[in-house]
C-alpha cells in the first residue's frame, strides 16, 4: 500500500490504471462504459488518468460494470479511500497553476529524477530571491501576499532533496544559458550560482553544466525534461511506472510508454556525455558567479 506521506497522486494513478486495463479486459470503449455507468466520458478519462480522487462506491460500480470478481474489487475500494489522502500541496491549491498538483505529487513520491533545464534553474534548486523574481514576472497582477505563498510552495518542495527518509536521487544537467540569464539582477544571481556549487556537495545529487562550446546536442531537439522513476515494491518491481515531464506554457505533458521512456533515457544519457565533468562544472558555476558579484 502506497504510504500516505506520498499524498494522493501515486494512489490515484495507480488506481486509474488498473481500472483502464480493466475496462479494456472488458473490451468496453470509453464510451461504451460510460453509457453503462452514467456518466461522461470526461470523467472516466480523468479517473484513468488519475487526474481525480474517487468514491469507494464509484469503483465498486465501475468493477461491477467491468466484470471484476470480488476480491480486486474490495482491493480496488481500499485503494479508492487512498486517493483522498492529501499531500502537503493541496493547501496550497489555489496558487498553484491547474494540473500541476500531478507533477509535485509524482516528485515528491520519485526514487530518481533525471532533469534537463535549458534557461531558467529548476524549482528544486532556487534560492528564494531566485524563485520571488520569476514568479513575480510570471504572475502579473497578483498581490505580493499571493507571490509570497507561491515563493513558500517552491521553497517546501525542495526539502524532498535532504529529507531524512529516502531522499531521492538528483542528476541535472543545465544549458550554460541557465548561467547567462541576469534573473533578479546581479547580485540574486551570483548568489544562485553558488547554491548551485553548494548543492552538488550533497550526497544524493550530482550536476553538470553543458556548455555553449558543447556545440549542437540532443538537448537543442529534445528540450527540457524531467523524467522520474520510483521506488520498487516487495517483488522489485516499480510502485508507478516511469514518466516524463515536460512543462508547456498553457499545458503539461506526461509520457510514459515505455519506447518513450527509453527515448529520453537515451537523450539523458548523450547531454550527460556533452557535459562538463564534476570540476568543470564547479569552475564554471564560479567564474559566472564571479562576474554577476563585479
Amino acid at each position: 500500500m502506497v504510504e500516505a506521506a506520498s499524498g494522493s497522486t501515486v494512489p490515484r494513478r495507480q488506481l486509474g490504471r488498473h481500472l483502464r486495463e480493466l475496462r479494456n479486459r472488458a473490451r468496453l470503449t470509453v464510451r461504451a462504459a460510460s453509457t453503462a455507468l452514467e456518466w461522461s466520458d470526461q470523467k472516466i478519462w480523468r479517473i484513468e488518468t488519475g487526474q481525480t480522487s474517487m468514491r469507494s462506491l464509484d469503483v465498486e460500480a465501475m468493477c461491477r460494470a467491468y466484470g471484476a470478481d470480488a476480491e480486486l474489487t474490495k482491493g480496488l475500494m481500499g485503494l479508492a479511500k487512498e486517493t483522498k489522502n492529501r499531500g502537503w500541496w493541496h493547501a496550497y491549491g489555489d496558487v498553484i497553476p491547474e494540473g500541476f498538483d500531478l507533477f509535485i505529487g509524482l516528485e515528491g513520491a520519485a526514487a530518481s529524477l533525471r532533469q534537463y533545464i535549458k534557461d531558467l534553474v529548476p524549482g528544486l534548486v532556487q534560492t528564494e530571491d531566485y524563485a520571488r523574481a520569476l514568479i513575480r514576472e510570471g504572475t502579473h497582477g497578483v498581490d505580493r501576499d499571493e507571490i509570497e505563498r507561491r515563493v513558500h510552495v517552491r521553497m517546501a518542495r525542495q526539502e524532498l532533496l535532504t529529507r531524512v527518509t529516502s531522499p531521492p536521487t538528483l542528476e541535472l544537467v543545465l544549458g550554460e544559458a541557465v548561467l547567462r540569464q541576469p534573473v533578479g539582477g546581479g547580485e540574486v544571481m551570483a548568489r544562485q550560482l553558488h547554491r548551485l556549487a553548494e548543492t552538488m556537495d550533497l550526497p544524493n545529487v550530482s550536476l553538470r553544466v553543458v556548455p555553449f562550446s558543447a556545440g549542437l546536442h540532443y538537448g537543442l531537439v529534445s528540450g527540457p525534461f524531467t523524467l522520474l522513476r520510483f521506488p520498487v515494491n516487495g517483488d522489485g518491481q516499480p510502485m508507478e511506472p516511469p514518466t516524463v515531464y515536460m512543462e508547456g506554457f498553457t499545458g503539461d505533458l506526461y509520457l510514459d510508454k515505455p519506447q518513450e521512456i527509453e527515448r529520453y533515457d537515451g537523450a539523458f544519457t548523450s547531454l550527460w556525455g556533452a557535459a562538463l565533468d564534476h570540476q568543470g562544472t564547479q569552475n564554471i558555476l564560479r567564474q559566472a558567479a564571479k562576474e554577476f558579484s563585479r
